[in-house]
């Protein structure tokens, strides 16, 4: 178990699936933990719940990472809260999936605005603090459909993709003042999203994947706190493919 006493993290779509394993994985190394949601303000105290029957101190911000200012007032509840931003974790986001053909531009720019403008004004809102800091960890959640590509997905694959970029980017900029950034690429992970699918796609999916099976959000969460941690403060620009060999 990696040690996060001390820290603070940020983690966004903290509610459920692999955000909220993120913020368990956290908490059980000693992170206070603040989780940012959009929707169920249920799983959202669940997910506080959770991480407080683990020990930590645990804190649930609504928040459109899409908007600016949103973003901004979610910084200062945690400065609040915590006085301090060690680790964020970029996890929110959606889908909205068709063939290129018949998808439409609100879709399109939905997906782009949700993933990949939202990562990037979460990092822009943190870099600062953890500029000034000398220290921080920032690692976002890509996906292997932004390193392979996948039917049907071209506005999530390009917002995936995208992530990579700007995290191979930030990485170069901050890298000297001890901020390291690196992203997390999970497959195909057994959560609420990928129960939705039908039979015969989660059968397509498994026989593409070497192991035979689909992984776990703990699996997924344990990758992102290994980057989160001080283990990994040599490693930066870096993406970590938690996928069952698929992107081999």
């Amino acid at each position: 178990m990696m040690d996060f006493t001390g820290k603070t993290a940020l983690v966004t779509g903290g509610s459920r699936g692999i955000g909220r394993a993120v913020c368990l994985e956290l908490a059980k190394g000693g992170a206070g933990v603040v989780l940012c949601y959009a929707g169920s303000e249920t799983a959202a105290g669940e997910t506080v719940r959770a991480a407080e029957a683990l020990g930590a101190r645990a804190l649930a911000v609504r928040c459109d990472v899409s908007d600016a200012g949103q973003v901004s007032g979610m910084v200062d509840a945690v400065l609040h809260g915590f006085g301090r931003i060690d680790i964020l974790v970029n996890n929110a986001g959606i889908t909205r999936d068709n063939l290129l053909m018949r998808m439409s531009e609100e879709d399109f720019d939905a997906v782009i605005a949700a993933n990949l403008k939202g990562t990037f004004l979460c990092m822009k809102a943190v870099s600062r603090l953890m500029l000034k800091q000398r220290y921080g960890r920032i690692v976002s959640l890509s996906s292997v459909v932004g390193l392979r590509g996948n039917a049907g997905q071209v506005n999530y694959a390009a917002s995936k993709a995208g992530i990579i970029g700007m995290t191979k980017s930030l990485a170069k900029e901050l890298a000297g003042r001890n901020v390291t950034v690196n992203a997390v690429a999970p497959g195909f992970i057994g959560t609420d999203m990928t129960a939705a699918m039908p039979e015969a796609a989660r059968d397509a999916v498994l026989a593409s994947i070497p192991m035979n099976r689909m992984g776990t959000a703990e699996e997924a969460a344990r990758a992102v706190a290994f980057l989160a941690s001080d283990e990994a403060a040599y490693i930066t620009g870096q993406v970590l493919a938690v996928d069952g060999g698929m992107s081999m």
